[in-house]
């Protein structure tokens, strides 16, 4: 049963006659009584009895009211459960990542969204890569990308995807002719990093911190094109993941060299105030981020 059958019984109803049905619907008369017959054809029992000043509904055309009150009813509250849902999307999200590796990615990403998500306003973040932490809990960053999973109570982490940090180097250096680094190895190399201080380096942090080892040189070099060429030139070693060099022009004699026998491998986490978790808007980030980053390479 269509939905203009529904409307015209509740109009018939509270109106009491055809012709003021006629002015709130906006069709004529002789439309709603095409539209009546038909019904009540297709029904197999009168839906009204007409008399000269009043429309009464039958019995059966009373229980159909009672339904149409409740169909609409209904639909009403889903489209304003819709709007609830609609104004809960609406948002600003300021986002920072620990990890640098990151900036090279993000603006694809934040690109996507803006078309996918226009009501959402994501604000990318760079000068706070080593603060990443205090300022989401003080509400300067959102959402922060982070590679250590931090033990506040106060914060939500969704692991959103793991990797694995090389050694880039010449094909040339002495250390490629080794199968994989041990943390002793970095003690004779110039290490290239991003920028100081090297607690924000993971390889330093994760693996030669550890081990005690300090790096025999150490430069911080903010552009990785830089960093790139001085590996051609067999000046130093940077320590990277594969996915962060794939924008990047290689020359052919730069290698990838594996760190420890397992590799080192890290995890990523997105972390947000729990109080800012539920909303829709974050929850969509969050989505479209896993979905986008999980499978990085």
């Amino acid at each position: 049963m269509e939905l203009k059958y529904f409307r015209l019984i509740k109009t018939i109803k509270e109106e009491g006659s055809l012709a003021n049905s006629s002015e709130r619907l906006f069709l004529t008369q002789s439309a709603l009584s095409h539209q009546l017959r038909d019904l009540e054809e297709r029904l197999g029992f009168k839906v009204f009895h007409r008399t000269r000043n009043k429309w009464e509904p039958t019995e059966e055309g009373n229980e159909l009211y009672k339904l149409a009150n409740k169909l609409f009813r209904s639909i009403d509250e889903g489209f304003s459960n819709i709007e609830h849902i609609k104004e809960g999307s609406r948002g600003a999200i300021k986002l920072s990542a620990e990890c640098q590796s990151f900036f090279h990615t993000i603006p694809n990403f934040i690109q996507k969204m803006g078309i996918l998500y226009p009501e959402i306003d994501i604000d990318l973040t760079l000068g706070a890569t080593h603060q990443t932490i205090s300022q989401v809990l003080s509400n300067d960053i959102d959402i922060a990308i982070v590679t250590t999973k931090p033990a506040s109570e106060e914060l939500v982490s969704i692991k959103v995807h793991e990797d694995e940090i090389f050694a880039v180097m010449h094909r040339e250096n002495p250390l490629n002719d080794i199968g994989y680094l041990e943390a002793s190895h970095f003690g004779k190399v110039h290490l290239l990093i991003n920028s100081f201080p090297l607690d924000g380096v993971s390889v330093y942090e994760h693996f030669l911190k550890p081990n005690r080892i300090n790096p025999a040189k150490i430069s911080a070099i903010p552009f990785t094109e830089i960093t790139l060429s001085m590996i051609e030139a067999n000046m130093g070693i940077m320590c990277a993941p594969k996915w962060q060099l794939k924008s990047f022009k290689r020359s052919d004699e730069i290698v990838f060299k594996r760190i420890s026998k397992n590799g080192l491998k890290r995890d990523h986490y997105l972390v947000v105030q729990k109080s800012n978790r539920n909303k829709k808007y974050i929850h969509d980030f969050i989505s479209n981020f896993e979905e986008d980053f999980l499978n990085l390479g």
